[in-house]
């Protein structure tokens, strides 16, 4: 794969938690998976509504993949698509960006215009 970014939604707890460790171990889910879960940008709106339903102030963070080499995989997940899987930390030095999604009247999480 090529692309040079990743995309990891996190709530404001795990957020603050990076923050306060300069890396982020893992949510539940990638503690028990043994990786990191991140998405493409074309994954991260379903990630969002499959994985982080009605949860408002979701942290998306935009994850510079250059600096992880062999600790990252591109691997088959839903529907056969290749996902970005980190195994190992990620470092607060990683994160290129962020933004906060928030939920629209439906429920929705909101993207930026462009996304």
């Amino acid at each position: 794969m090529t692309d040079l970014f990743a995309y990891k939604i996190l709530t404001k707890d795990q957020y603050d938690q990076l923050k306060a460790d300069g890396a982020f171990k893992g949510a539940p889910v990638d503690l028990a998976d043994g990786y990191i879960h991140m998405s493409t940008r074309e994954q991260a709106a379903e990630t969002a509504a499959r994985h982080f339903a009605g949860q408002d102030h979701l942290v998306m963070l935009m994850v510079d993949l250059a600096p992880f080499g062999d600790a990252l995989k591109w691997e088959e997940s839903r529907g056969g698509a290749l996902f970005p899987h980190l195994y190992g930390e990620l470092p607060l030095s990683a994160v290129a960006g962020k933004v906060i999604l928030r939920l629209d009247e439906q429920g929705r999480h909101l993207f930026p215009a462009g996304f």
